[in-house]
């Protein structure tokens, strides 16, 4: 019996690693013993202390042998029922993460409301306090008061905390107003080091910021007489590095132009959030920016971010996949569009409801009532597209919608190297899914779900596209390791749960 957990766990370590995109060989650097030592724990062949699984565990950034954690690690979903009732879209991760590392730019208290309670929130947080940041939450509704130190300590930063979220390069733009040299960490087991801060360095440079990216830590040093004198054309229209672009042009006294910027859906709260701030914002919903910013700034100031597109689009894509009648209030239609008219193209049948303003006054929102439906694949390929297109982070829902569908569709995820790769799972589950190249597959419908037992990919997206798939799989299925989708959904088993879907939350260990 315990050979057998044994090589129950270690197959659990196997399969993490391999999502990693780690070898043997890597894990073991990581762990600081050998190859040989590996392999046997992934056989079953060696006892295992708590020390170690702890290790394991936090090496490969994966609640399967994590001990002592709080929260789920794996999902029991019984599958093939359909779903009821009313839900709420709740505010937006990506707004949250940015208006957190924005916070740094003010000197006053800053107010978030509805802030989503989510892994990649806690680890800012984490990290804001651990360099004097004072944050609380004020009540029920998860509104989040943010108050600074005079000095920051950047010291004492959680590292730990700092590299499990990808979201501490944002730091980038506040800090080069606050300091003149500085370190922070960046995520752990990022192999791509000084590629992933190029496209940054070119929003960063013209404000005198250099970085060197080093054995896990970006060095920052700051040249405070440097200042922007052409405007700043981003190398790529990507959402962070528009939001660093932004932040350190907020804190500079002067005008900036920000070209071929994201209108994306977290960039405009940014926008808004720094206009409360004081700072001037021309442009804002478009590629081109220009932004006048204040030397320093010491407001106290409450700010609500919208709700978020892509929780929209996961439970209207549950309704869709198990074929109910369900209604998904407080959508953000302008950021939804292009998805909906796109599944309105397939055979989707809908009801919306007059638009209304999000609490930030500026976002339009509605209710969308979903009614089942026969779908029929697209006749072009699906890509996504820079706002106003179809949204990048989307495009995976779409995998299991066309394998609801009659007929055969191409998804083309060229944005991503490899998570293309990750919805081959959907075969797993019934799915006719064929990877073409590591940005194209092709998915042939209609599908007969069948429950199966899956390791949760390490990309957010995918993961809940296999959680979807499993509600509409008859049959019990189990999801593990889904530390992922807590990092970017709050809650999101339990509410499911209330639409009347059979969702359990279990431990190994």
């Amino acid at each position: 019996m315990a050979d057998d957990y044994l090589v129950r766990i270690g197959g659990l370590i196997r399969d993490a690693r391999k999502h990693r995109g780690w070898t043997q060989t890597q894990l073991a650097t990581e762990l600081g013993t050998s190859q040989s030592a590996v392999n046997r724990i992934e056989k079953g062949g060696q006892n295992l202390s708590l020390e170690m699984l702890a290790r394991i565990g936090e090496a490969l950034d994966s609640e399967i042998v994590t001990l002592g954690t709080s929260g789920p690690s794996h999902l029991r979903v019984a599958g093939g029922t359909e779903l009821s009732g009313e839900i709420d879209v709740k505010t937006s991760k990506n707004a949250g993460v940015a208006l957190l590392c924005a916070s740094l730019l003010n000197r006053g208290t800053t107010t978030l409301r509805k802030v989503a309670r989510i892994e990649e929130v806690n680890r800012l947080i984490e990290v804001l306090e651990s360099i004097g940041v004072q944050t609380r939450w004020l009540n029920a509704d998860n509104d989040l008061e943010i108050v600074p130190p005079a000095v920051l300590d950047l010291a004492g930063i959680d590292a730990e905390a700092a590299r499990r979220t990808r979201s501490i390069i944002m730091f980038l733009g506040p800090l080069m107003h606050r300091l003149e040299t500085f370190e922070i960490p960046y995520a752990g087991g990022c192999d791509l080091g000084t590629r992933t801060v190029e496209p940054h360095m070119t929003a960063l440079r013209p404000f005198g910021l250099e970085v060197k990216a080093t054995e896990g830590t970006y060095h920052a040093h700051v040249d405070a007489g440097t200042q922007p004198r052409r405007p700043i054309v981003l190398t790529e229209r990507g959402d962070t590095v528009t939001e660093n672009a932004l932040l350190a042009a907020a804190g500079h006294a002067g005008t900036t132009i920000i070209r071929n910027a994201s209108p994306n859906y977290m960039v405009q709260d940014l926008c808004f959030f720094l206009t409360e701030l004081g700072v001037q914002i021309k442009g804002i919903g478009t590629t081109t920016l220009e932004v006048t910013g204040v030397a320093q700034i010491d407001r106290d100031v409450t700010y609500a971010p919208s709700e978020d597109p892509i929780e929209a689009m996961s439970l209207i894509t549950a309704a869709i996949v198990t074929g109910s009648t369900i209604t998904v209030r407080r959508v953000p239609i302008e950021f939804m569009e292009i998805e909906l008219s796109l599944l309105e193209e397939m055979g989707f049948r809908y009801e919306r409801t007059e638009e209304y303003l999000a609490l930030n006054g500026h976002t339009r929102l509605v209710d969308i009532t979903t009614h089942p439906s026969t779908l029929r694949a697209p006749l072009d390929k699906i890509h996504p597209m820079p706002f106003p297109g179809l949204n990048i982070d989307n495009l995976p829902f779409f995998a299991v919608i066309a394998a609801q569908a009659t007929g055969t569709t191409l998804l083309h995820d060229w944005v991503y190297e490899n998570r293309a790769i990750y919805l081959t799972e959907l075969t797993k589950l019934g799915g006719q899914v064929t990877l073409l190249d590591p940005h194209r597959v092709l998915i042939e419908g209609p599908t007969r779900w069948r429950a199966a037992e899956i390791v949760c990919p390490p990309a957010l997206r995918p993961a809940v596209v296999i959680l979807i798939a499993m509600l509409a799989a008859r049959g019990t299925s189990v999801l593990r390791s889904v530390y992922v989708i807590n990092r970017g959904y709050e809650d999101l088993a339990e509410r499911l749960n209330a639409l009347g879907a059979q969702i359990e939350t279990f431990r190994d260990i």
